[in-house]
């Protein structure tokens, strides 16, 4: 899965990044490389099914699809 990530100079020094794809998907880093392996990571996890929170009815079906 490819992504747009914006990258910005932040008003206090290093790099502020996020997906605008993903809503609230946002990090930070001292240099772009560190910004842009942070955001990367907070994908990751944005990405990240949360199985535990899940909470299905008796007649619900459960299917996966690939994107």
């Amino acid at each position: 899965m490819n992504l747009k990530v914006v990258l910005e100079p932040s008003e206090d020094g290093g790099y502020t990044a996020h997906c605008p794809s993903l809503p609230g998907c946002i990090s930070e880093g001292e240099t772009q490389e560190e910004a842009l392996v942070n955001i990367r990571e907070a994908i990751e996890l944005y990405l990240e099914p949360v199985e535990d929170e899940l909470v299905f009815s008796q007649v619900s079906e459960v299917f996966e699809v690939a994107v």
